[in-house]
């Protein structure tokens, strides 16, 4: 089954919810203010009430409490409210493609240790937006439970051939695809901001590693979060390859301390979210 074909399941099955949709536009008009966003978010009670546990959480660790929409607006800015809302939905949609093939709870947690990762690493090289890292990091893999969900037999038979190879030269030899590079054209095909879906697309391509610090970060992210959490399988791997080492100049004391960041925080972002 071709790449195409996955992502039209789930194109077919899942939406977009149409408050990601709005809040795009608004945030794409210049002509647009915060009390836009702040009037779009606020006609949905649990929407809001999300938001402000998320912008209060260790997400942003802002020194003061957020009370309402237009504050957290007027703080971390529309598009990391974009970002949040974004995260949120990710979690309706992990939930809608869940799948006895997959144990969705130690999927959703990787996701979100993943995202936390990503996160930690992009704020420790000033990269501006670091909150949009935490959003692929999550939902880089979202393609595995689309493929379980559509091909449960051929899923299951991709488990069964797993090698001693890394995640992704697996998935490439059994489905001819990453699925990171499924899970990105998947978010391009939601029209999420390429800022968001061109980096998990090519999380797994070693010439953009080399040439995008974004698809750098996603990919280390990635590597350290198999190391931390299949450390049986992949606890030895080499996290700084030559391509990803040529974009991202941090040293392993930095790595540590992200590995750690996300180790704490993590569980609790989850239940924020889902």
């Amino acid at each position: 089954m071709s790449i195409e074909k996955y992502v039209a399941f789930a194109a077919k099955s899942f939406a977009l919810p149409d408050i990601c949709v709005r809040l795009r536009a608004v945030l794409d008009d210049p002509r647009s203010t915060a009390d836009d966003l702040g009037n779009l978010i606020s006609v949905d009670p649990s929407l809001t009430a999300k938001v402000l546990r998320l912008a209060n959480s260790s997400l942003f660790r802002f020194p003061s409490q957020i009370e309402s929409v237009s504050k957290a607006i007027n703080v971390i800015g529309g598009e990391a409210l974009y970002n949040i809302v974004v995260a949120e939905t990710a979690g309706t949609a992990f939930k809608h493609f869940e799948t006895k093939y997959v144990n969705i709870d130690k999927h959703w947690y990787s996701s979100v240790y993943c995202g936390m990762v990503a996160k930690s690493l992009a704020m420790r090289l000033n990269i501006r937006g670091a909150d949009r890292f935490f959003v692929m990091g999550m939902l880089q893999n979202l393609s595995e439970l689309v493929v379980a969900k559509r091909a449960p037999k051929r899923y299951v038979a991709y488990l069964d051939s797993k090698s001693s190879g890394l995640p992704d030269e697996g998935q490439r030899a059994h489905f001819g695809f990453t699925f990171a590079h499924c899970s990105g054209i998947i978010l391009q095909n939601w029209n999420l901001p390429l800022g968001l879906s061109q980096p998990v697309t090519h999380m797994n391509d070693g010439d953009h590693q080399a040439s995008d610090i974004d698809v750098g970060v996603l990919a280390l992210a990635n590597k350290i979060t198999i190391s931390q959490l299949e450390q049986e399988m992949y606890g030895d791997i080499e996290l700084f390859t030559s391509e990803i080492a040529n974009t991202v100049s941090l040293d392993m004391e930095l790595v540590r301390i992200s590995a750690e960041y996300a180790e704490i925080e993590t569980a609790k972002v989850v239940s924020l979210i889902q």
